[in-house]
């Protein structure tokens, strides 16, 4: 399994043809970072209830029906919409974000501890 990336990807590009788009529509106004966070969370649950009753081993092959496919990315582009705009608004960089998270996450989660489980830190014994 493999991120499929034909270009490196380009955040501030994105962010910039975000701003274009939502400025041509006079969206900013609407932009706010409420709005912004509770149209992430939106979609995100748009995103999960496409997976909602479908068996856990049926979810790894979502992907082989086209009209499932197609809903799958429509609704991950909308979550990463929403997140480029967020930061965008906020000003967060989001490639040093998650570097500063993944960091985190490998202190919180040692391998030694977390191998192989999905206990939350807090429950390493």
């Amino acid at each position: 399994m493999s991120l499929s990336m034909k270009a490196h990807l380009n955040l501030e590009e994105l962010a910039a043809t975000i701003r274009s788009f939502t400025a041509e529509r006079d969206w900013d106004q609407f932009h706010s970072p409420k709005n912004l966070a509770a149209s992430l969370s939106i979609e995100s649950a748009e995103l999960l209830e496409i997976f909602q009753w479908i068996k856990e081993q049926d979810s790894h092959q979502i992907m082989q029906n086209p009209e499932k496919a197609s809903q799958v990315k429509d609704e991950l582009a909308d979550v990463f919409y929403y997140l480029i705009r967020m930061a965008d608004i906020l000003e967060v960089d989001l490639e040093s974000a998650l570097k500063s998270k993944m960091h985190q996450n490998a202190e919180k989660y040692p391998v030694a501890r977390s191998k192989g489980n999905a206990k939350k830190y807090t429950d390493f014994k």
